[in-house]
């Protein structure tokens, strides 16, 4: 496995042999070129923060800063940084500025901005001077000598007035770049976690988003059952009703009408217009049954057991439960069934629901050859992801000559009792 850091590349053998030294001297050059730039504005905010005018730039200074420092932490850290900060729930600048001023991150920031700018990128440039301008003197001492002719400091010390003096301080340049090269290294894999520990969210604040983000995947369920629902309800009072209207209009017509080509005709339509009608029950029994708002998901397995392909014995208990939780569990177990009957070759299934009291689970068993792959584009995939965001899980064991097995639990508690 290739090293994630700087640390990591250090106790492996090819360590110099790789891009990591470079990598490494490329993040503390560039942390210097960041620095120095930054102590500027720094000192400016600090002469208009005596009349409180700077505070309100410098905290979004450190913002900025902690977005560019996150990118360019990429240089000696192959694992993004995340941004720790919240989505405003309103639009606007002032809802931001309230909302990062609420942020530990924010403040975090602000501190790795001080820091950077009055600590770090001193020491950056230091330890880029011993580790590599050192060597690099000590090697470039013949090519220097050669330039004056008679003598050379060697790093502000010793005078070198020699060839073979001026060769042994290039080797003792070579042999010092390999050993420094592993203390840059060293530094920038410390460099590196000082800056994700002050500017990549917290353990807390990853879970409040998580949080956050399975929340918003609930409610998108919810708003998309309750659309689904109204689809169903559209259909059933409006179109359904007009087109049962329909039927019977042309039932008394071809009644009414003599033998004849126009009886023929209104007989054709009237035949259209029933397979249509079933069509369209069909349809809206696959978008929401009404068996699963008026009775529940016990009585809604009942319904699709009976009306499976396969024989199904059924052993459901089930109380009334949250609308998306019903509706998911509902499709997965007519997916199942229909599966069943399709693909697994079986001549009896059955589907057994239970609630725990705070979880449902639900199973079903065929008799079938097995083999099912999930993500041989049988649908349960999709249906998967669906009960994941109830904080559900669906299984599938299938093996080669059955049976298979479909499990779904799903945490919740009833809507009464």
């Amino acid at each position: 496995m290739d090293p994630r850091t700087p640390w990591q590349a250090l106790t492996r053998g090819d360590y110099l042999r790789g891009g990591w030294p470079w990598r490494s001297a490329g993040y503390l050059a560039s942390g210097v070129l960041v620095g120095l730039p930054l102590l500027a504005v720094l000192l400016l905010l600090a002469v208009f923060s005596l009349v409180l005018v700077g505070l309100p730039p410098l905290l979004l200074l450190g913002v900025a800063l902690g977005g560019a420092e996150r990118r360019r932490l990429r240089l000696v850290d192959t694992e993004p940084a995340a941004d720790p900060h919240r989505t405003p729930d309103e639009p606007g600048l002032p809802a931001w500025l309230r909302l990062r001023l609420r942020e530990q991150a924010t403040w975090r920031e602000l501190a790795y901005t001080l820091l950077h700018g009055c600590v770090l990128w001193p020491l950056e440039l230091l330890a880029l001077a011993v580790a590599l301008g050192g060597p690099l003197a000590l090697l470039a001492t013949p090519a220097l000598l050669a330039l004056d002719g008679q003598e050379v400091r060697v790093l502000k010390g010793p005078l070198v007035t020699t060839y073979p003096g001026a060769c042994a301080a290039a080797l003792c340049g070579l042999l010092l770049l390999p050993a420094l090269l592993y203390g840059l290294g060293a530094l920038a894999g410390a460099r590196a976690a000082l800056a994700r520990m002050l500017l990549a969210p917290r353990d807390a604040e990853l879970r409040r988003r998580i949080g956050e983000v399975t929340r918003s995947r609930a409610r998108l369920v919810a708003a998309f059952e309750a659309e689904r629902r109204r689809i169903e309800r559209d259909l059933h009072d409006g179109a359904q009703q007009r087109l049962v209207a329909l039927t019977m209009t042309l039932g008394l017509a071809r009644l009414d009408a003599p033998p004849g080509p126009l009886a023929d005709r209104l007989a054709q339509a009237h035949d259209q217009a029933g397979r249509v009608l079933t069509e369209l029950r069909e349809l809206i029994h696959g978008i929401h049954p009404q068996v699963l708002t008026d009775y529940g998901l016990d009585a809604a397995l009942t319904d699709a057991a009976d009306r499976s392909a396969v024989p199904v014995d059924t052993d459901i208990e089930l109380p009334r439960l949250p609308p998306p939780v019903e509706s998911a569990a509902y499709f997965a177990v007519c997916e199942a069934l229909a599966n069943t009957g399709r693909h697994s070759g079986a001549s009896r299934a059955r589907l057994t629901a239970r609630h725990t009291g705070t979880l449902l689970r639900m199973e079903v068993r065929d008799d079938g050859t097995g083999g099912a792959d999930p993500s041989g584009g049988t649908g349960l995939t999709g249906l998967a992801d669906r009960i994941a965001v109830l904080d559900g899980r669906l299984t599938i064991t299938s093996p080669t000559g059955g049976p298979t097995v479909l499990r779904v639990e799903i945490p919740c508690r009833p809507l009464c009792g």
